[in-house]
């Protein structure tokens, strides 16, 4: 259609003022009464330009519209219409047969929607091989790109679209909600109504169930075992009396399973008497004249209702009356018969049952449990107690095999001298240790000391009493006036000698020590004279000091000396140098003794 308008606040125009590119009317083209030109069916042959003329007293104005005719714009979308199943993908292309002189622009929809490709998450894609065609790539397709597909051609011209109906079968949605309609001591009836197909048909449910005492969801067992697809209710069977339950639904078809339905009310099932007896009934170690009976207890997802407990029966070995006892709580695992009159590992059968409000359950199988063996009861012999230094002893002692009650291990007590027995300390050995080494002592101290076994029936009877008396201190005064002379690698040491204080060790030889600078390990030479000659094996600097050695241990190290190490060559002995760190008369005669070699200290 093509319109021309005279306005501009003059009367509109009137058949006889339009002049047109044609001298007469054609068909379809009528001039409506607000004077506008209406131009139907246009053809090329309706190109040109149009004048619109004006007049009134005032004067006349006239205006032109110019009239082009285009080709219309067709457009072929395709593919029309496609099934799908759910993680496939697919390309619709659509292709714009246009005017070539007028530029087209492409639009894609998704249910009448405009499709926003950033926030599609690389589902779809907008692909543009050629000016007159689109692609719309939808990959990884989901249940939710289901639906109808529109592209639309745009021109300055024209506008036109069309559509695609693209159908994604997936697997089915979750079932409605479930109702427990009947619950009984091990089964649920359940019923629930169908989710979406999604255009497959249902061929299946599964039935799941949760307890406190599950990992998580787990298929149970149903009435009918195999749930078809056109089935709403079923029965969970095998469930455990007097237990917490929650239902879900899941549907199958031949695309996959679905996501599950929401789960039911938590319901309880009803009460039974229990039918699990206790598990791994055995003895435990215990004091003289005890039976000790241990079980794993039962799980409360078995104890099948309130007043849960055990019944523990036992007898002698060879008779027939059996003594029974009942035994709360719910989660005991033990219980300890005592009679004066039983010996020592007596064998007893055992069996172990189950009760609760409902009535008594089953007993474990008969089982053969001796008594407590008792405590040791003999005291450890040849017991020997040897001072080792100034803060350790050592313990040693034999055990009596033959005695009643094996050890568990052993227990040495031990007190000073002038100190009663009752403030002894102990410590305990575990298994069949035959010594130990009490440390932490006090130097130049008396020590008396017990030995005796022990296991979880008690104490065995002690040992007599054995002595020992630790070191005395180790010498407190430090190596003095050492001396040292280098020659190469060589260096000659003199010291000294220690005198010891009467309540310290006697001085037994020395320890000198010596290391090179940023080492930690030290190398020692050991020598019962005030003199030594030291090895430097490697250029560098070393760090020296001399200990005296005692019986108490090792006494205080002298001031260190730093001496420098040289690899290749030798100093004489006119280039020696005597290093002296303070003077004295034995200083003096050091130095002779360095300054002739053939003299011997």
């Amino acid at each position: 259609m093509a319109e021309g308008l005279a306005k501009q606040g003059h009367r509109p125009c009137t058949l006889e003022q339009v002049w047109a590119k044609v001298k007469e009317l054609r068909q379809g083209i009528t001039l409506l009464p607000d004077g506008s030109l209406q131009i139907l069916n246009a053809s090329k042959s309706d190109e040109g330009k149009y004048l619109c003329q004006g007049e009134n007293v005032f004067g006349s104005a006239e205006t032109i519209a110019s009239v082009f005719v285009k080709e219309p714009t067709r457009i072929d979308l395709t593919p029309k219409r496609t099934e799908l199943t759910v993680g496939e993908s697919i390309v619709l292309s659509c292709k714009a047969i246009h005017d070539n002189t007028l530029e087209v622009t492409f639009y894609w929809t998704l249910n009448g929607q405009p499709i926003d490709f950033v926030k599609e998450g690389g589902h779809f894609e907008s692909m543009r091989a050629q000016a007159s065609s689109a692609d719309l790539m939808i990959r990884n397709i989901l249940l939710m790109h289901a639906g109808r597909y529109g592209c639309r051609v745009q021109t300055t011209a024209d506008s036109v679209s069309d559509e695609a109906e693209l159908l994604v079968r997936g697997p089915p949605g979750p079932p409605g909600i479930v109702i427990v309609e009947e619950i009984t001591e091990t089964t649920a009836t359940l019923s629930w109504s169908p989710g979406a197909d999604n255009h497959s048909p249902i061929s299946l449910y599964n039935l799941q169930a949760r307890s406190p005492f599950s990992l998580g969801w787990q298929t149970v067992k149903t009435v009918p075992e195999n749930i078809s697809g056109d089935m709403e209710s079923a029965v969970a069977v095998e469930l455990n009396p007097w237990v917490e339950y929650e239902f879900r639904v899941v549907a199958t078809n031949k695309i996959g399973t679905g996501d599950p339905s929401a789960p039911s009310r938590v319901i309880r099932t009803s009460e039974a008497v229990p039918k699990t007896a206790p598990a791994n009934v055995s003895g435990r170690s215990g004091r003289r004249h005890e039976l000790v009976i241990a079980w794993e207890p039962v799980s409360e997802e078995f104890q099948n209702g309130e007043g849960f407990g055990y019944i523990v029966a036992f007898r002698p070995n060879g008779t027939r009356g059996w003594k029974e006892k009942m035994v709360t709580p719910s989660d005991a695992s033990m219980f300890i018969y005592r009679d004066e009159s039983v010996p020592p590992l007596t064998p007893f059968e055992v069996k172990v049952g189950v009760y609760n409000n409902k009535g008594d359950g089953p007993f474990s199988p008969i089982v053969v449990i001796c008594s407590a063996e008792g405590e040791p009861s003999a005291a450890p012999t040849d017991v020997k107690a040897t001072g080792l230094s100034v803060s350790e002893i050592l313990v040693a002692w034999k055990h009596i095999k033959e005695s009643l009650g094996r050890p568990q291990g052993f227990e040495v007590g031990y007190w000073k001298d002038m100190e009663q027995e009752e403030a002894a300390e102990k410590v305990k050995t575990e298994g069949n240790e035959s010594s130990t080494i009490l440390t932490g002592l006090e130097g130049n101290t008396l020590y008396h000391l017990t030995v005796r076994a022990y296991n979880v029936a008690g104490y065995g009877p002690p040992s007599g009493a054995v002595h020992a008396a630790t070191k005395k201190s180790p010498p407190s005064q430090a190596p003095s006036n050492i001396m040292w002379m280098q020659d190469g690698s060589h260096v000659s040491l003199g010291w000294e000698p220690v005198r010891p204080l009467a309540n310290e060790s006697d001085v037994m030889g020395y320890k000198v020590l010596f290391r090179q600078e940023g080492h930690s390990n030290s190398q020692v030479i050991e020598t019962q004279k005030t003199s030594a000659v030291v090895l430097l094996p490697d250029v560098g600097v070393y760090i020296i000091e001399v200990r005296a050695v005692s019986e108490g241990g090792d006494g205080t190290a002298s001031s260190q000396i730093r001496v420098p190490s040289f690899s290749g060559g030798k100093v004489t002995s006119s280039q020696s140098t005597l290093h002296v760190f303070s003077t004295s008369s034995s200083s003096i005669t050091l130095l002779l003794a360095l300054m002739v070699p053939s003299t011997s200290w």
